[in-house]
């Protein structure tokens, strides 16, 4: 069923996904680690896949956001979300904090811009200081090495 999208919707629509745009220096937001590579983006995404398998973390969903910009005829480069997780870890954070509930489960981009493929994630230490988990002793070193090893592993570097 194709959905006719009103002027403001569109306007909204494109302000978000220029929001999404890499900053003007090419830098990424405050709490979002990146790299970068001139990797196939579908490449990517199958040792992601893979990366993940590895370390037993279960894919939960992966949302195709240029797909959904296609179903209401927007134009998005090949943008790739992935949620995923492993309750053992997920769990005693939302148990120290429950609005962290609100980051869970880990989430991975990848995305075309222009030639290069960026792999982004949030920091693990940065969702910890938004929701203040730091009366809590959790693995936050673990997590934030798990994350960019799977992230490596996808960018094949």
């Amino acid at each position: 069923m194709k959905m006719n999208v009103s002027p403001l919707v569109a306007v909204l629509a494109a302000s978000l996904m220029a929001a999404g745009a890499s900053q003007a220096d090419g830098t990424a937001p405050a709490g979002v680690e990146r790299l970068s590579g001139s990797a196939d983006i579908d490449a990517v995404e199958a040792r992601l896949r893979e990366a993940l398998d590895e370390r037993d973390l279960r894919l939960v969903e992966m949302m195709d956001h240029a797909a959904n910009a296609a179903n209401v005829d927007l134009e998005l480069p090949a943008t790739r979300l992935f949620l995923f997780g492993n309750p053992e870890v997920g769990t005693p954070m939302m148990q120290c904090q429950g609005s962290v509930a609100l980051d869970l489960p880990q989430k991975m981009l990848i995305r075309q811009d222009g030639d290069q493929v960026h792999i982004e994630w949030n920091d693990p230490h940065y969702l910890a200081e938004r929701h203040g988990l730091d009366e809590c002793e959790l693995q936050l070193d673990n997590v934030a090495d798990v994350l960019s090893e799977v992230a490596t592993e996808a960018l094949g570097q």
